[in-house]
């Protein structure tokens, strides 16, 4: 189960921007779904970029005109015969604010408008529509969401991610206000947030660590690692010599069953094992490695701490069904065991 408010904590905690003086009264908000938070940031956020600017990119366009502007498309203005009526068909690139991402804003807000929120959100949204009047919405599924940030469009990062989360389908909630983990429509895309969450916690709350995402290499003896498939750990904390590899998972099964008997998923186990022995070059014991998966209402849930070829591998659950504060602890807690420091 999730809190909807921790959704804006890990939203937070992941798009540092959320952080802004904008974004903070959305905190003090109460929200009965998802779908009523995505709604609230996301208006926000347009708010915000309207009073910057909408983006606007080079767009091309092809049409028949009196006056020649661009290239002339002679095949096309034959085939179509415009010069009966004197024009002819022209490709201009037009600076316009019909660009992918405003395209992409605006499909969303019409979701957002069809789903179930607050009649005073919805107005909110439909007088944020005024200023997407030149903005063409998007087929829903032919959206493209590999797109490319720079200084000129960075402010559209996290409100293209609201985006993202509310076309895929986020939103669907319990009437308590909390989210059951197989509500959601795929656990993948929620997972990618889950593991934000918690290495952005880290870099933010944790200066005295390094943390980052790292790959690891493979420990071949002669160093060939042709065709090798990639190592890419979620969180990856260290400090002097002692390093904590976690891989994150966010699943709807923390175990497996059968014969009525739980265990851990193999994959995982797997895994998380492979990355540390092999980023552990030297045998020195001082990586470790932890499977923390987001905690479910199962009635088993793991918490086992093993000795693995003189390394530690440990399963945990992380609770976020309570309040931020002992999350926080949670995830503290998580840097003092393995670190040792307050």
């Amino acid at each position: 189960m999730i809190r909807i408010k921790n959704m804006y904590y890990m939203l937070s905690y992941a798009f540092q921007v959320l952080n802004e003086q904008g974004y903070r009264q959305v905190l003090t908000e109460e929200f009965e779904n998802v779908a009523e938070l995505c709604a609230a940031i996301l208006s926000k956020g347009v708010t915000s970029q309207i009073k910057r600017g909408l983006g606007k990119e080079y767009i091309l366009q092809t049409e028949p005109l009196s006056t020649i502007r661009g290239k002339i498309d002679i095949t096309a203005s034959i085939k179509e015969q415009t010069m009966i009526k004197k024009q002819l068909v022209c490709k201009y690139d037009d600076f316009s604010v019909n660009s992918y991402m405003n395209r992409i804003i605006r499909t969303t807000m019409e979701v957002l408008l069809r789903s179930d929120i607050s009649k005073t959100r919805k107005k909110e949204l439909r007088k944020l529509l005024v200023f997407f009047g030149e903005v063409k919405p998007i087929e829903l599924h032919s959206i493209n969401w590999k797109i490319q940030y720079n200084r000129n469009n960075q402010t559209y990062q996290m409100l293209i991610s609201i985006c993202y989360l509310v076309i895929k389908g986020l939103l669907q909630t319990n009437t308590e206000g909390s989210t059951k983990l197989m509500d959601f429509l795929d656990e993948q895309r929620m997972c990618r947030l889950y593991e934000k969450f918690i290495l952005e916690y880290y870099k933010k709350e944790h200066p005295n660590l390094k943390v980052s995402a790292s790959q690891i290499p493979w420990d071949t003896d002669d160093g060939y690692r042709e065709m090798l498939p990639v190592m890419q750990s979620d969180i990856m904390l260290e400090k002097g010599d002692k390093t904590l590899v976690i891989d994150a998972k966010y699943y709807a099964h923390t175990t497996q069953k059968q014969y009525d008997v739980n265990t851990l998923h193999s994959g995982n186990l797997y895994q998380i094992f492979t990355y540390v022995k092999n980023l552990d070059k030297e045998n020195t014991g001082n990586v470790s490695g932890m499977l923390l998966y987001a905690k479910t209402d199962e009635m088993v849930l793991p918490n086992n701490s093993y000795k693995m070829g003189g390394n530690a591998i440990s399963v945990k659950t992380l609770n976020l069904d309570c309040d931020f504060l002992e999350i926080r602890k949670q995830l503290d807690d998580i840097v003092v065991d393995c670190f040792s420091c307050d």
